[in-house]
């Protein structure tokens, strides 16, 4: 696949350069077993130019299969900016999980390492509070094994809002479709919250998981990605089954032109009627 001149953005207070789409976590990637299938993904989006690569510890072999590239082929990984995930809520287990983390994906740095999917209170208070995760986080990034610290979440804009504001990251990563475009709170609290604080935010679920393609209606990857890119965000990430795919998310990403508020209105609309329904990911069904 030709390299794309994907543009890039500034990331974090250190402003690393990291391009405005990413390989997200999904698809292909959250599988077991299928590692041929997941590399020839991952060196697709290499060959595109892409250099943004999601995973978390908890996606099934996404760290392996990423691992079996980068321990290959150090050079490509040390151009890249690798990021992942941890969902245990203590500090000892947290730091545990980033040697297993690091391991599997054969490195000995992260560029970004995220509090994975917050949802409550309870999260708040075990993950900040004494012995929490929130230190192994911090330590990790004074020592140098992680670059960034994040936090990401897509249930409960409130909670998610209130870990930007109240704790030391570097990013978030939040629902960003038309649907948010409709409903209160991710679009409308926590992105705010992360902008005035300086926070790179990365958007997730941009397809709805693939839920929201209709070519029939004009839902297209190319059109939601476009969508994501418009709004207020540092980059927008996609799980991908194939190259092809990959292919769809690099030339969307080079599209520099933003959607004006006429042609958001009118993905708006189409979704408004389903918006509750289509928002599953918040537990609203």
């Amino acid at each position: 696949m030709q390299s794309m001149s994907i543009p890039t953005v500034l990331f974090g207070a250190n402003r690393q350069a990291v391009t405005c789409v990413g390989l997200g976590g999904e698809g292909v990637l959250r599988t077991n077993g299928r590692r041929a299938e997941a590399v020839e993904v991952i060196r697709a989006a290499l060959d595109a130019g892409i250099g943004y690569f999601d995973s978390a510890r908890v996606y099934a072999d996404s760290e392996l299969y990423y691992g079996s590239v980068w321990g290959a082929d150090p050079a490509a990984r040390r151009k890249v900016f690798q990021a992942s995930k941890s969902a245990v809520r203590g500090k000892a287990g947290a730091l545990a999980e980033l040697d297993q983390t690091l391991k599997r994906l054969q490195t000995d740095y992260l560029d970004l390492w995220q509090i994975h999917d917050i949802r409550t209170e309870e999260d708040l208070a075990m993950i900040g509070g004494p012995g929490g995760a929130l230190e192994a986080f911090v330590a990790a990034k004074a020592s140098g094994r992680v670059h960034f610290i994040g936090v990401t979440g897509h249930r409960e804009p409130e909670i998610l809002t209130r870990a930007v504001e109240d704790w030391p990251v570097d990013a978030v990563m939040m629902p960003v479709n038309p649907v948010e475009g409709i409903l209160d709170g991710f679009l409308t609290s926590t992105l705010p919250a992360a902008r005035k604080k300086g926070v790179a935010v990365i958007a997730m679920k941009v397809l709805g998981a693939s839920h929201y393609l209709k070519p029939q209606i004009g839902l297209t990857p190319e059109r939601l990605i476009r969508y994501a890119l418009s709004q207020d965000i540092t980059l927008a990430i996609v799980g991908c089954s194939g190259p092809a795919e990959v292919h769809t998310l690099a030339l969307a990403g080079c599209d520099p032109a933003p959607m004006n508020a006429e042609e958001q209105h009118q993905l708006h609309d189409i979704f408004r009627p389903y918006a509750r329904k289509l928002a599953y990911y918040r537990g609203v069904m």
